[in-house]
């Protein structure tokens, strides 16, 4: 069989990605780690953010996983000019650099997802999958940054992030113990902390935190978070 005649089922099953970083040898770490894993393909790579726009127009990925900083054409430029292109490829930002300014101009430019270059393999190779899928993700330190930054008063008019108020009871059909762990993701924490704080297992968190998605209608911690704020704002 060639490859021409390849199963096309396979093929479309397979999540394309475009590895943008001006470091070679960090497209070649991100390339071992995701490439061929968990149905992932990586199918180029470019050293900064124009080659990255030509690369995508030439192999229309489903994801970029984009570096910030680069000589010439920055991640955060390429990434705004591939959301005013109407680009279908979804850019997933991979940065040493934790900033607050970075992160807003992240999601300024159109990108879906923010992680840290020290995130752990996994969470990189669920970031891409979620951004294939058109889901958010968001480290749980970036998650509580944002939060922090929904309730600075002055925060940017054009980063559309809810205002947090005092609490308020459950949405209807939600239990008090529900609403309570969703508080505790709008907060930034992670399963594993939830479960400390309230003294159950991380089983049962988790258990909440899917009848959360279930009953709000949200796929991503992130959603949940802002649905949470936007509730006791309005509250």
């Amino acid at each position: 069989m060639t490859p021409e005649t390849s199963p096309p089922s396979e093929a479309a099953d397979r999540v394309r990605v475009l590895l943008v970083d001006d470091e070679r040898l960090m497209r070649a770490g991100l390339r071992l780690l995701v490439d061929g894993t968990a149905g992932i393909t990586v199918v180029g790579e470019a050293g900064d953010g124009a080659e990255a726009l030509v690369q995508v127009a030439a192999l229309d990925p489903d994801v970029v996983l984009m570096d910030v900083r680069m000589p010439g054409t920055d991640g955060l430029e390429a990434t705004r000019r591939l959301q005013e292109s109407g680009a279908r490829a979804r850019v997933v930002v991979l940065t040493a650099f934790d900033t607050d300014d970075h992160l807003l101009d992240a999601l300024r430019a159109g990108a879906v997802s923010f992680l840290l270059k020290d995130a752990p393999p996994e969470a990189v190779v669920a970031a891409v999958h979620d951004a294939a899928r058109g889901r958010a993700t968001f480290s749980p330190a970036v998650l509580a940054r944002l939060v922090r930054l929904a309730a600075e008063p002055g925060r940017p008019d054009d980063v559309d992030l809810p205002v947090p108020g005092g609490p308020a009871d459950p949405p209807d059909g939600i239990t008090p113990r529900e609403w309570e762990v969703g508080r505790f993701v709008a907060q930034g924490l992670t399963n594993g902390e939830i479960a400390e704080t309230l003294f159950v297992s991380t089983t049962t968190v988790k258990t909440h935190v899917a009848r959360l998605f279930d009953k709000l209608a949200v796929t991503n911690r992130v959603q949940l978070a802002i649905r949470v704020l936007e509730h006791d704002a309005a509250g």
